[in-house]
């Protein structure tokens, strides 16, 4: 049986997927699937430019496709 993913292990997964295009898409996606204290895994610096920059990076794979 798998273990279900932590709201951050779900946020670098969809960054990762190119099925979000911001950090703010990954931020209602995770509400949206009742993930608990979004805002507070999410909050930091540094997460936000990784998350961002793996949003890129997927549009980017996308696009080359």
């Amino acid at each position: 049986m798998n273990k279900p993913l932590s709201t951050l292990e779900r946020a670098f997964e969809l960054a990762r997927s190119g099925e979000c295009a911001s950090t703010s898409e990954i931020r209602q996606r995770l509400k949206q699937e009742r993930y608990d204290s979004v805002e507070a895994h999410l909050q930091g610096p540094s997460i936000t430019r990784q998350l961002r920059l793996l949003c890129e990076e997927a549009r980017r794979q996308q696009a080359a496709e």
